[in-house]
């Protein structure tokens, strides 16, 4: 929690933002560098009362230190690790003797302009910047301590509290720093009593703290500049976790031209339209081919009919010419009229509609015309 912060301000602007006039002591501020994307190991400007011997108050100042605690009692071989503590519970840190040893004297706070925060989900994890509607600085609440190395350097750092998060930032995360948001607040953390600077150990509830996505590349510790801060809009961050592949839109407009013209059949995808339509295309091109066949099979019909009958209405003999299977059959010369010719013609166009029977030794009509 509150790993990352944003902190451009120099030592004047700090001080005033902590209720003191702008010039006030500073040390080893040459070694700040401001940025727009601080993490952990970072220098950064914090405010603190000094309390020097032979004097009855304590004089604010301000003081360049590492975020990241590194206590007093570490070995001076050591090598400092600022990721271990740069925050501390506020809940707990009576109990921990890296911080109850400093509650008494070395409260300090840190000023930022905003602090960032992740919201976790299941496949990514989305940046927000946290600020002031007004953009007046975030005061946070700190303990510091100091470093003896080997070598004989004193390295000051210090550890930001952190408290459970207020009902408004719930959804992003449970933790949230301890933000001193008044004068009196600022006051009760750097001069009370102990016991007083409890009572400012709480969630920060009003409504002017605010926040807004932004791109996570602010995830990369090299990532800085006035980007980091640049809010991006839900479509965008759609648009930037969506990857696709070269010259698959270009396709896929022109598939969806072609499907604006061609029968759609609701429920089934893309795929399966296709093949649908071809299937029934293929369907309608095999039934004209039967009906136009059936039509010729008609006409071929009747004309044989038709040549069969003399001229005075009697049925030809059929050793004359073969009949339209191919056969010769054995007939008689019967007169018939209109109405009886008209008869015997259906009858014979439905009899040449059936297939023969396997007794008949005949061959069917379809099989005739080569039907396969």
């Amino acid at each position: 929690m509150c790993g990352r912060a944003r902190c451009t301000l120099n030592s004047d602007q700090v001080a005033r933002a902590c209720g003191f006039a702008a010039s006030i002591p500073t040390h080893q501020i040459d070694r700040y560098r401001p940025s727009y994307n601080v993490s952990p190991g970072a220098y950064l400007p914090v405010m603190l009362l000094e309390r020097t011997t032979g004097e009855a108050e304590a004089s604010p100042s301000i003081c360049c230190m590492k975020w990241g605690l590194v206590p007093s009692f570490t070995k001076k071989t050591e090598k400092p690790d600022h990721y271990k503590m740069f925050n501390a519970r506020s809940e707990s840190i009576k109990e921990k003797p890296s911080f109850c040893r400093l509650l008494p004297a070395n409260r300090c706070i840190v000023a930022v302009e905003g602090y960032y925060e992740w919201k976790k989900d299941a496949s990514k994890r989305q940046p927000y910047y946290i600020h002031f509607k007004d953009s007046r600085p975030l005061l946070f609440a700190a303990l510091y301590d100091s470093w003896k190395s080997s070598e004989g350097d004193i390295l000051y750092t210090f550890t930001i509290l952190t408290i459970g998060s207020s009902k408004s930032l719930q959804w992003l995360h449970d933790r949230m720093p301890v933000i001193l948001g008044d004068d009196v607040s600022i006051d009760v953390w750097l001069n009370n009593a102990m016991s007083k600077s409890e009572t400012v150990l709480r969630p920060y509830e009003d409504a002017d703290l605010v926040w807004y996505p932004v791109t996570t590349a602010v995830g990369k510790p090299s990532f800085d500049g006035p980007d980091c801060i640049k809010e991006i809009k839900f479509n965008q961050i759609a648009n930037f976790f969506t990857k696709k592949a070269d010259g698959k839109d270009q396709m896929e407009e022109e598939h969806s031209k072609r499907l604006e013209f061609t029968p759609k059949v609701d429920g089934v995808d893309d795929t399966k339209k296709d093949a649908s339509r071809t299937e029934n295309a293929a369907n309608f091109k095999e039934e004209s081919s039967q009906n136009d066949m059936f039509n010729c099979m008609k006409e071929d019909c009747e004309h044989h009919m038709d040549e069969k009958y003399s001229s005075d209405g009697l049925l030809k003999k059929e050793n004359a010419a073969p009949d339209i299977f191919g056969t010769k059959r054995q007939t008689q010369e019967i007169p018939l009229d209109s109405e009886s010719r008209s008869e015997k013609g259906s009858s014979l166009l439905k009899k040449a509609r059936r297939v023969k029977n396997v007794d008949d030794k005949q061959t069917s009509l379809l099989s005739y015309f080569g039907k396969p």
